[in-house]
């Protein structure tokens, strides 16, 4: 158990890391791009649409049921539309990296926990994140 000066430390030292992450220079483009959705009814509207549509075709399959080519085609084309949206495509594009940056921080903070120390570039080598399954 951390005491609780350690427990201090490992805060503010989590906050450097956190200010670290916020000064790197894709930052200020992934949060533009945010910001830019989040701003744009439209593209917010048409993205939480597809969004829906999705979960829809998602529950009707997980319940066996067919699903119809017309009911297919209209979220490809719907989806379509989005991602040619400038708008919501960077907003998609701001969410993978943001994805990606959260999981390599996840397997760095898990690899150290796990062995006690620094992990290596062997020791991350393959690893495809925390609950993946493929046994890296």
């Amino acid at each position: 158990m951390l005491t609780e000066t350690e427990s201090k430390s490992v805060v503010e030292k989590t906050r450097e890391l956190c200010s670290t992450i916020l000064a790197q220079p894709g930052m200020s483009s992934i949060r533009k791009n945010i910001d830019s959705f989040m701003a744009d009814e439209k593209s917010r509207a048409d993205y939480e649409s597809l969004m829906a549509k999705g979960q829809a075709l998602h529950e009707k399959q997980h319940r066996s049921l067919p699903l119809s080519g017309e009911e297919i085609g209209e979220f490809e084309k719907h989806r379509e539309t989005v991602l040619n949206n400038p708008v919501a495509r960077g907003f998609l594009d701001a969410q993978e990296a943001l994805h990606h940056l959260q999981e390599s921080i996840q397997t760095q903070i898990s690899k150290t926990l796990e062995l006690g120390r620094l992990p290596s570039a062997e020791d991350l080598e393959g690893s495809c994140g925390h609950g993946c399954g493929c046994k890296h």
